[in-house]
């Protein structure tokens, strides 16, 4: 009994001693056959295991280039690198068996992101350079180049890229700010030519519009006369028409009296005269009658006129008929 409680208690020191909690942040390496591999436990044993950070560590380089021409230029970047869980023997065999094998790793893998900046700025001129083309060359070439060295790239940036000499770059800069300043000018004066444009257009528009409106117009009077046109002329139609038919009934009344002059004692204008040479005894009586048929104005007068002398003959013979008779 006392033989196993002394070894339950040394089994439970070496335990205390050896195994120690797996923290989240940490990833923890072990080596079997030759392969690094990565314990997935909540414990593991401290002397067969190496523990690194899981966390990411960022590197800041400046990187001394030349651009074609032999022009010095500097580059500045920030690269956030993390240990790759596919690549550990790598990261092993870079970084070594050390708990900052990460941070190794990334100093190693410097000069290769240095080169690659060299690549990228020997091949084009000083004012071809920017910092949007450099982060898409590193982030195309850098990612095979990191799982060398069993890390991969989190994150990617260009803080600045510029020529070495303070005069270059402030040439440079004078340069892009004319540019800048002619394109704003062009831009200026593309508006203004593209808002007198519009306006010429709205005035086209406008005055096209009011052309349109007075040829309305006139297509409207030029209706409206017609239609008083064909009005008026309806109108003298049927005036005319009724001129006709009163002509041709005067016609008629005026052949029937020229053939039946008795009937002219029974229009009313005769009786009238009738009447008025009987109340009025030294009354004249005239007769006018239109010009426009003069030789039936003549038989028409004469008519009259033996109409009248018969009607003072019957007068005169009457008073002296009755002194006789008493």
């Amino acid at each position: 009994m006392w033989l196993a409680a002394i070894v339950l208690a040394l089994l439970i020191a070496v335990a205390l001693f050896e195994l120690r909690p797996r923290k989240p942040d940490q990833l923890v390496l072990y080596e079997s056959g030759g392969v690094i591999r990565l314990r997935s436990g909540a414990f593991y044993p401290r002397h067969f295991s190496l523990a690194i950070p899981a966390a990411t560590h960022q590197v800041e380089l400046t990187a001394e280039t030349a651009c074609r021409g032999a022009i010095p230029v500097r580059a500045q970047l920030a690269i956030t690198v993390a240990a790759s869980r596919e690549h550990l023997t790598q990261l092993v065999r870079v970084g070594g068996w050390q708990a900052d094998a990460v941070s190794r790793a990334a100093q190693a893998f410097q000069a290769v992101v240095q080169g690659a900046v060299a690549v990228y700025t020997e091949r084009r001129a000083i004012e071809e350079l920017s910092g949007e083309a450099l982060t898409a060359h590193l982030e195309q070439t850098l990612g095979a180049e990191a799982a060398r060295f069993g890390l991969e790239i989190v994150a990617l940036s260009v803080q600045s890229i510029e020529p070495a000499d303070p005069a270059i770059a402030e040439a440079l800069r004078q340069r892009e700010s004319a540019r800048i300043l002619e394109e704003t000018e062009q831009l200026k004066q593309q508006a203004r030519i593209s808002a007198a444009r519009a306006r010429i257009q709205a005035d086209e528009q406008i005055a096209l519009s009011e052309h349109e409106l007075e040829l309305k117009k006139f297509e409207l009077k030029r209706r409206e006369w017609e239609q008083e046109a064909a009005l008026a002329e309806k109108r003298t139609e049927d005036e005319l028409k009724r001129s006709r038919m009163r002509l041709a009934f005067e016609k008629e009344e005026m052949a029937l009296l020229k053939s039946s002059p008795e009937l002219l004692l029974l229009t009313p204008q005769a009786a009238r005269l009738a009447e008025a040479s009987q109340t009025l005894k030294n009354a004249r009586t005239i007769v006018s009658i239109g010009s426009s048929d003069a030789e039936l104005g003549y038989t028409l007068s004469r008519i009259f006129q033996r109409f009248l002398d018969l009607m003072e003959s019957g007068k005169k013979q009457i008073p002296d008929q009755g002194p006789s008779q008493e």
